[in-house]
């Protein structure tokens, strides 16, 4: 039977990598990925806190809603990543110094 310290490990590597990716990466779609994988973790640690707790299914459904507002979140993002693309040729945050022209 796996311990709650195991999911607590996986889920800080998890949530250091998506730090890495973000502070490192100049690419837009790669800092979202960065930006999923801190969600992921915080999401693994809702679901191993719901296991070990003694509420019947209580962290699942606060990742169920995690997972929704995730979705939700990925879908505007990439919409703004698209027109920002669009106007300006690149997906570079870096280059872009102006979002109205």
């Amino acid at each position: 039977m796996s311990m709650l310290s195991d999911f607590m490990f996986i889920s800080a590597g998890l949530f250091c990598i998506g730090i890495y990716i973000v502070l490192s990466k100049r690419n837009a779609i790669q800092i979202l990925i960065g930006i999923e994988l801190m969600i992921n973790a915080a999401i693994l640690n809702l679901v191993a806190f719901g296991k070990y707790d003694d509420l019947a299914n209580s962290g699942q459904v606060f990742a169920l809603f995690a997972i929704v507002l995730a979705a939700a979140a990925v879908a505007v993002a990439l919409a703004i990543i698209l027109n920002v693309y669009r106007q300006y040729k690149t997906i570079d945050p870096a280059k872009v110094e102006r979002l109205k022209d």
